[in-house]
């Protein structure tokens, strides 16, 4: 019994030295919490509040983070290889799968990339159908990080709200291109269909109802005291740290800081357009909503003035070496057919040289990257995914702060996985 006693008070005595006293020993802040206090959680890889595929690794002393380390991979497509086996217009179809919330604004900066490789000039018809399907596109995906991220919080009714609208933009993609999501409609030279019979007025009758929908999200939001006691004041991270994470879009306008690619660099007529770019200084999760609830009202802004003054013209560039012809006149005419022959089995050749295109997507700053041997497949397509970026603030974002934090602030991020990994 006495051997027993003395074993158990030496235990005693070595675990009091290995977590007791730890004065004039230059521990780091976070390893000053007793290991009998710290606990490793896995946040996924499959939980709600991550909207896809991502592992986080949080450390924990009770309910507060000491560390939280984002593990990605686990959505790993590999597209960018598989874009060098495909012919130039077979790429598209990657591009809808990248971030599979803004489709067609990937789309349409691969199409850029491309088209300043061939020196195509784009009729501005199909210029400004171009904006007005991307900033659709814009809203679409707001309304789908709204919806979720309220209902992660707790407010349900908005998530069915936010989906009802989001509705009705699918039907107009269906109405364009067939496709619900994977529209492939932003094509090199163009369009990949002619808009169809009453296009102009169903979008039409759409911004006449979206306007109200969103001040009526913003006010079941706005005025809710849980909203506000769960957001305001949680997720901030220094705008010098954002910066050197890489982080871009809605995250930074929240911190102040006005930056948009298509104010500061336009593309495909976006300078012909009146738009504010929406800021705040807040920096925390509730500043990030009110950026993009702003956002979504300057995108029905600029989709009003196009229909207003949209231009008369073709709906793609007159290459028909490049851009399929109509199906009428391959029916009529053996020109037509061949060129559509030779572009579907051989693709079209491309000028060797480099292009890096950059567009403002619903997550911020996306780039594409292209590198052409002078072949019709491209040697290298890079992209610059806005959510592989803003997903390193994860860490800074939650760190010292609680666990129920960290669902709102995940959620303030608005990160696509499929963006991430590629």
């Amino acid at each position: 019994m006495i051997e027993g006693k003395a074993h158990v008070e030496s235990l005693d005595a070595e675990h009091e030295l290995a977590v007791g006293d730890v004065s004039g020993i230059d521990v780091p802040e976070e390893q000053k919490v007793s290991p009998a206090r710290r606990m490793t959680l896995n946040m996924g890889p499959q939980h709600p509040s991550t909207h896809g595929v991502l592992r986080v690794v949080l450390e924990l002393d009770g309910e507060t983070i000491l560390k939280a380390r984002p593990e990605i991979g686990y959505l790993h497509t590999g597209i960018e290889k598989e874009a060098e086996t495909k012919k130039y217009q077979q790429v598209v179809p990657l591009t809808d799968r990248v971030d599979y919330l803004s489709n067609l604004i990937n789309n349409l900066c691969y199409a850029l990339a491309v088209e300043r490789l061939l020196s195509l000039e784009i009729p501005p018809f199909a210029q400004w159908m171009r904006v007005i399907l991307c900033e659709l596109q814009r809203i679409e995906s707001h309304l789908v990080w709204l919806g979720t991220h309220a209902l992660d919080i707790g407010a349900m009714s908005v998530y069915f709200y936010c989906f009802r609208e989001r509705e009705e933009i699918l039907k107009i993609k269906e109405m364009f291109s067939g496709q619900r999501m994977m529209t492939s409609y932003i094509r090199p030279g163009g369009l990949a269909l002619e808009p169809p019979r009453g296009w102009h007025k169903m979008i039409s009758k759409f911004m006449e109802r979206i306007p109200n929908a969103v001040d009526e999200f913003e006010n079941l939001l706005a005025a809710n005291p849980i909203w506000v006691n769960r957001t305001k004041g949680v997720g901030r991270v220094p705008l010098e740290v954002m910066l050197d994470l890489g982080v871009t879009g809605p995250l930074l306008r929240a911190a102040g800081l006005k930056i948009d690619v298509r104010k500061d660099t336009p593309y495909s007529s976006y300078e012909q357009f009146d738009f504010e770019v929406p800021t705040r200084t807040a920096n925390d999760v509730y500043a990030r909503f009110e950026v993009r609830m702003e956002e979504m009202r300057q995108s029905i802004r600029i989709i009003n003035q196009a229909l207003a003054g949209m231009p008369s013209g073709p709906w793609k560039a007159n290459a028909p070496h490049i851009v399929l012809p109509d199906r009428e006149n391959m029916k009529t005419h053996m020109e037509s057919l061949i060129y559509h022959f030779k572009i579907v089995t051989e693709g079209f050749r491309v000028p060797a040289g480099s292009v890096y295109q950059v567009v403002e997507s619903p997550r911020g700053e996306l780039g594409y990257y292209v590198v052409s041997d002078s072949t019709a497949n491209p040697h290298r397509v890079f992209m610059r995914t806005p959510s592989f970026g803003n997903l390193q603030s994860l860490g800074p974002m939650v760190e010292n702060g609680l666990i129920a934090d960290s669902i709102a602030a995940m959620g303030s991020i608005d990160f696509v996985l499929g963006d991430v990994d590629r």
